[in-house]
């Protein structure tokens, strides 16, 4: 069977791709902010996010073995100590409060010169960010009260 095995290629062989993640991970972590190609940043989302549960997990941990086991899976998604340190000593202070959604990207509309690629930008959202509200469904405003208004009472003469 073949579930859970669908990744984005990004058109390059899978060693390729896994130190590309590795490095514009690193990057994210280093400067908080990185422009990349929208299919990039859509493949960096879920890698990043699940270093970022490694590294939560790590400081709610008592016992240093585990907290230790999860430095080291997370050295091996992302090739980098200086950036894991960052985020493991840090950086995980800004997604403790979090259940998720610890990235955010932005489409800029604009098009690589080279090959017209469409590009974004990947951010970490701040502790403070309390993202958009969801509706509760349609509400009852404008739409529900236009038909009653359009339509006028008739008058009968007698």
């Amino acid at each position: 069977m073949r579930h859970n095995k669908h990744h984005s290629s990004l058109g390059v062989t899978r060693e390729h791709r896994k130190a590309m993640m590795s490095n514009m991970a690193a990057s994210l972590i280093t400067h908080g902010r990185i422009q990349t190609t929208l299919t990039k940043a859509k493949a960096l989302r879920p890698f990043i996010e699940k270093v970022i549960t490694k590294a939560k997990q790590a400081a709610a941990k008592t016992d240093k073995k585990d907290a230790l086991h999860l430095r080291r899976l997370a050295l091996s998604d992302v090739r980098d100590e200086t950036a894991l340190t960052l985020l493991f000593n840090e950086k995980y202070k800004e997604f403790v409060n979090r259940t998720g959604g610890d990235t955010r990207s932005y489409k800029l509309g604009a098009q690589r010169i080279g090959d017209a690629a469409e590009l974004a930008l990947i951010e970490f959202v701040k502790a403070d960010d309390p993202g958009y509200k969801k509706s509760k469904g349609r509400k009852g405003g404008a739409k529900a009260k236009a038909p009653a208004e359009a339509a006028p009472a008739v008058e009968t003469k007698a």
